[in-house]
């Protein structure tokens, strides 16, 4: 089965018309995406957008053949006029399927926002699931669909409905996740291609013919992530986005509570609004035993936090201890630590402060305690496919 983009923008394409915003100013030339429509096999067109007859000639392709054309989302604005030839465009009720002449079979499948999405299974038995923008499939059972060779949605604007569909086993390692309906949500270029990667997706330019079930070009997502950064720099942000397409995700956070301390609860009450729903949380330090087991990805926020319990625990804080034994100690913790990391089968992203950069702590425990954060951090970065500068809310790939 074959697919033809014939766009891969948001409903009002990119850029925006009249939008001036960073992302809008510099959607140019390639970056530039029509509204999302999918010609299949030259006989099914998933959307009928403005000009869509000229796309497809630009894309060496022709609506001559399209004997089907379904419309995915409620389109605002005037009509769109229908091609010469073009059958009439409609929508399929919830479930209903469709059997083509061209031995294409299409299933209307249920959202969770107003839209309909569409499974579709080519002659060659090769399985695409097409999603409108903003929506997530809903009522979906666990294997109940088996899994899809492409899957072509917004992963950008929604990227619970990966979560979704990973959860039912409808996407997995060898799923071809195309990213559509795009915005300007995320920066066109490396920062779009970054941020789709770490979801285990990727974007292609508006007229990009694919196949179906090829996987060779799917992004292989890194299964360990540290993310730095400054204070307030994002970096939580950036390392709680690179899992919300992944279900059950375990947050450990290594803070733990404060009794009375009102900031502290404002800062853990935020994160906790941040995150997913479906996601589980658990505090606590010991590191090692939840690498050392299988199960859901891990995001550990943050580093800092567990050094410096560790440095509680030894009583790295006290210049004799420290000299007698003290030293000795964490640094068998922090080998601990990063030998789980690289044993570890299990996704982890890590967060953690990057303090080395600015002013020179006054007292001999706070310049103790950042020579150990920067060890520390190099050591686990050793072990990371990925490292992620992240300054002022932009992440800047270190490694990977």
């Amino acid at each position: 089965m074959e697919l033809t983009l014939l766009g891969t923008g948001a409903p009002a394409g990119l850029p925006r018309p009249d939008c001036p915003c960073a992302a809008c100013a510099s959607a140019l030339g390639g970056a530039a995406r029509a509204a999302t429509a999918l010609l299949v096999d030259g006989a099914l067109l998933l959307d009928l957008t403005p000009g869509a007859a000229f796309a497809a000639a630009r894309a060496g392709r022709s609506l001559g053949n399209v004997r089907q054309v379904l419309l995915s989302h409620p389109h605002d604005g005037p009509a769109v006029e229908v091609p010469a030839g073009l059958p009439q465009p409609g929508r399929v009720p919830d479930g209903r399927e469709l059997a083509l002449l061209t031995g294409h079979r299409v299933r209307a499948v249920a959202m969770d926002a107003p839209g309909t999405g569409y499974a579709v299974t080519g002659p060659d038995g090769q399985r695409l699931l097409y999603l409108p923008p903003g929506g997530a499939p809903a009522g979906l059972e666990n294997g109940s669909d088996g899994m899809y060779d492409m899957v072509v949605a917004d992963v950008v604007g929604r990227p619970d409905a990966l979560a979704k569909l990973r959860a039912v086993g409808a996407v997995g390692p060898t799923t071809d996740v195309v990213a559509v309906h795009l915005d300007h949500d995320a920066a066109p270029g490396a920062e779009l291609r970054r941020r789709l990667a770490a979801a285990g997706a990727r974007a292609v330019p508006d007229g990009t013919t694919l196949e179906v079930g090829a996987y060779e070009d799917v992004p292989d997502v890194p299964r360990r992530t540290l993310v730095v950064g400054g204070a307030r720099s994002g970096k939580s942000v950036e390392a709680e986005r690179r899992l919300e397409s992944f279900p059950d995700v375990l947050y450990v956070a290594t803070g733990g509570t404060r009794g009375g301390d009102n900031e502290w609860a404002a800062r853990v009450a935020l994160h906790r609004e941040r995150r997913p729903g479906s996601w589980r949380t658990a505090e606590t330090c010991d590191l090692v035993p939840l690498l050392s087991e299988g199960g859901a990805p891990l995001l550990i926020d943050c580093l800092s936090l567990w050094l410096t319990d560790a440095m509680d625990s030894v009583g790295a804080w006290d210049d004799a201890v420290w000299a007698d034994g003290g030293e000795k100690a964490l640094r068998e913790r922090v080998q601990a630590l990063t030998q789980a990391v690289r044993a570890t089968r299990r996704t982890v992203v890590a967060v953690s402060n990057e303090v080395g950069s600015g002013i020179v702590p006054a007292t001999a425990s706070g310049r103790r305690y950042r020579d150990e954060l920067g060890r520390l951090n190099a050591a686990f970065a050793g072990e990371c496919e990925q490292v992620v500068l992240v300054v002022a809310g932009q992440a800047v790939v270190l490694r990977g």
